[in-house]
């Protein structure tokens, strides 16, 4: 089973689905963007996260979660959930309301 990681935003629920596991463990690990304060808080598995091989395993992961919070730094931060597994970075937004006339 593939380390899925999830980075969501401060303040905010998870959008889309937490990666799947029994328990989920909140890395004490933040992200924050280098251009404002925006902070975003990592989850994953707990298996996962206590295993030995956790540190060089998640290392890839974090990278580009961090690349993806910088570059959304450019909309507002608009997205408050991302997810990776592997080599995409897939994001979640918020379902928008209709409007009512």
């Amino acid at each position: 089973m593939p380390l899925v990681i999830a980075a969501i935003r401060t303040g905010h629920d998870p959008v889309g689905k937490l990666p799947e596991g029994s328990f989920h463990r909140q890395l004490e690990e933040q992200i924050t963007c280098p251009k404002c304060d925006a902070t975003y808080n990592l989850v994953c598995d707990y298996e996962a996260s206590v295993g030995r091989h956790f540190a060089a395993e998640s290392h890839r992961l974090i990278l580009m979660l961090k690349k993806a919070i910088f570059l959304g730094h450019a909309n507002d931060h608009k997205v408050p959930h991302f997810e990776t597994a592997g080599v995409v970075v897939t994001s979640f937004l918020p379902e928008k309301k209709p409007l009512v006339n």
